[in-house]
């Protein structure tokens, strides 16, 4: 369960929380993720814990991992991946199979307002402005990258549904609080909770640096352990 690449201790308002990433098979369709949950992280659950699960597990659980060579990218996807900052950390929509999904899933109108946005703030010398306007829905598309593992490294994957349903039936099935998270080297964010009181800025700032690590590690899910006790949500 452990992982020996990041720190596995992290304060976070004067309260220290070990995050414990759990080992798992290769997520698919054909996978419940409650059930993966289950197996894999059940055993090492303890009271007061908060499970946290990527969000690309989960979408894989959907099918909402689309193979490459099923998406037709079209003229508008191709200009506009152009002039997407290409991050050392991953792809983003960077490359038109990402920009194309991302058209479909936020629309033409609301990529092509936040494609607007996103110019006016880098003449002003801001980044970021784009994500802001496209959404969680967008930005949280992920593209094949070198650590991506098969079969994923050659689909796109997409945000996952019912994040927050999907936190609370997770929940339900272990005891404990759930959350469903976008994180990498650049940070991390909430996509869905098991309970609105949940901090989730908190929880954003405990998994700040990854500890989930990159994708050839295959610990999509994790456990948050406060390690003084007190009130966490």
């Amino acid at each position: 369960m452990n992982n020996k690449v990041k720190k596995q201790i992290i304060e976070v308002e004067n309260i220290h929380y070990a995050r414990l990433p759990i080992r798992t098979h290769v997520i698919t369709k054909q996978d419940n993720i409650s059930n993966v949950a289950q197996q894999y992280a059940a055993k090492y659950i303890q009271e007061g814990d908060i499970l946290f699960i990527c969000e690309k597990a989960v979408a894989c659980s959907q099918g909402r991992a689309i193979p490459l060579n099923r998406i037709h990218p079209s003229r508008l996807a191709r200009i506009l991946s152009r002039f997407v900052y290409k991050s050392p950390y991953g792809i983003g929509l960077g490359i038109p199979e990402t920009m194309e999904m991302a058209l479909r899933e936020g629309g033409t109108i609301h990529i092509l307002f936040a494609a607007f946005i996103s110019a006016i703030g880098k003449l002003m010398g801001k980044r970021g402005w784009f994500y802001k306007i496209a959404g969680s829905r967008v930005s949280s598309i992920d593209g094949p990258t070198p650590y991506t593992l098969p079969p994923y490294n050659k689909c796109v994957v997409l945000c996952p549904d019912r994040s927050n349903e999907v936190a609370r039936e997770v929940a339900q099935c272990l005891g404990v609080a759930c959350v469903i998270v976008d994180v990498n080297d650049l940070g991390a964010k909430v996509l869905g909770a098991s309970d609105s009181r949940i901090n989730q800025t908190r929880i954003a700032r405990i998994l700040r640096d990854n500890p989930l690590g990159q994708g050839v590690w295959q610990t999509p899910m994790g456990i948050i352990r406060p390690l003084k006790r007190g009130k966490q949500t």
